[in-house]
């Protein structure tokens, strides 16, 4: 497979304007971020690139800040390397470490989680993702069935079936992520998830008490019925990939009419993750 790789190039720009080009970037398919000296790497597949969706993305920021960027195509392989040079392993709350095939263990750590991402988003490193484990770390998850909706890596459903999770379906509507969450499970010996290529139209027809939802707020906003469809009462979902403001209210205000009810969040930087619970 072939990848479009992006690279943009700021004499100057404020983090949240960053952050805020990232998630619009991820609204038209991009799904990898690599920082750079001077901006950041964005990886798209090649049949999803649109030059004329980039274009109307960056005329957004039109006055916020100055870039410009490089367009090139990459192979799935040569991108694997360059993620094997940049990759570090990453601590979460102390308890939980995640590495590479090529990284040491570290049986010290409660919880060891290895990750191959083959161009699928998610290693821990994102804040959002950061925010989503440690909320997994501290829920009571033992003999749980869980969704993890945009698993990207499939991390979040690794980490919740290490917590003890026993069941754990796993979707994502790129078929790299797809692939890629098949092989990390196998990696980490789980062997109770079942993995879904789609969106919210292959969310099978069972019930979940704990959904991970780490996409972005206009998809959340379109899948929060479903979610509730699916969610037993009392039944907890974790949401991010979204800011605090305004889509942490826009997010709350739709919850509330499935009686989703908004108990706290997190926040780094300007990502916010929040713990919604159905009455």
């Amino acid at each position: 497979m072939q990848y479009i790789q992006v690279t943009f190039n700021f004499s100057e720009i404020a983090d949240y304007h960053q952050d805020l080009l990232i998630a619009e970037l991820a609204d038209i398919g991009f799904n990898t971020f690599e920082d750079t000296e001077d901006g950041f790497a964005a990886f798209v597949d090649a049949a999803s690139y649109d030059e004329s969706e980039l274009s109307a993305v960056l005329s957004q920021f039109e006055g916020d800040f100055d870039c410009h960027y490089e367009v090139k195509e990459i192979a799935a392989e040569n991108w694997n390397e360059e993620w094997e040079k940049n990759f570090e392993p990453l601590i979460i709350s102390d308890s939980c470490y995640v590495r590479a095939t090529f990284h040491e263990p570290q049986p010290n750590y409660t919880y060891e989680i290895v990750i191959d991402p083959k161009m699928a988003f998610g290693t821990g490193h994102h804040e959002t993702t950061t925010m989503m484990m440690q909320y997994l770390l501290s829920a009571k998850l033992s003999g749980k069935q869980v969704l993890d909706m945009g698993c990207g890596t499939g991390i979040l459903a690794i980490l919740a079936a290490k917590r003890g999770a026993t069941s754990l379906v796993a979707i994502d509507n790129d078929d790299v992520c797809y692939d890629s969450t098949l092989e990390n499970a196998a990696l980490n010996q789980v062997t109770s998830l079942v993995a879904y290529c789609g969106g919210k139209e292959v969310i099978p027809s069972q019930q979940f008490e704990v959904i991970l939802a780490n996409i972005n707020r206009n998809i959340l906003l379109d899948q929060i019925a479903d979610y509730n469809r699916v969610l037993n009462p009392g039944g907890d979902i974790y949401f991010s990939g979204f800011y605090e403001d305004p889509d942490l209210g826009m997010i709350k205000e739709e919850c509330e009419k499935f009686g989703i009810i908004y108990n706290d969040h997190k926040k780094i930087g300007n990502w916010v993750a929040a713990h919604f619970t159905k009455q």
